[in-house]
């Protein structure tokens, strides 16, 4: 059975001062620093695969994360991501290639929390997730299988952090 990693990322703080609709807002001051922060970290995994929503944020803080040392080969921006449920967002991560061992989704909230606590076994820091998953927060699911059979209570949280730059 081989071993899986599923990185959660929420998008880094979005700038409120901009007469976009909500797709289109840009990122915070702060949110390019966080962004960055984000980046440092998942420079730390040969990352196979990432999922993030169309939302300009979003595409802010991958930017921001691979300026930082993250790298990915095969990104995929999907506007399935940007209002997805937790179970279209794990529907698409279900159908991600058995070659591919680490993934990244980089989303919105409430979906990632409610997506992470469904995904995990309860520990200490899914705890931690329920009380507060915010903006750059990032968070490790690890399981054995197939991304197939990721199913709720399947993964455990190995890691929680909340990038700050």
């Amino acid at each position: 059975m081989a071993n899986k990693t599923l990185i959660v990322l929420r998008h880094a703080k979005s700038s409120w001062q901009t007469t976009e609709a909500d797709q289109r807002r840009p990122l915070s001051e702060r949110g390019e620093r966080d962004a960055l922060a984000a980046g440092e970290i998942l420079a730390g995994y040969k990352l196979d695969v990432v999922l993030a929503s169309t939302a300009t944020r979003v595409q802010l803080t991958w930017e921001g994360a691979t300026e930082a040392g993250a790298e990915c080969a095969d990104v995929r921006f999907s506007e399935s991501v940007y209002q997805a449920w937790p179970g279209e967002l794990l529907g698409l991560i279900q159908g991600l290639d058995e070659s591919d061992s680490t993934a990244v989704l980089i989303g919105h909230q409430p979906t990632l929390s409610e997506l992470i606590l469904a995904l995990a076994k309860p520990n200490e820091l899914t705890e931690k997730v329920a009380k507060k998953f915010p903006t750059c927060g990032l968070a490790v699911l690890t399981f054995a299988g197939t991304w197939a059979e990721l199913a709720e209570g399947a993964a455990e949280l190995a890691r929680f952090e909340i990038p700050r730059g």
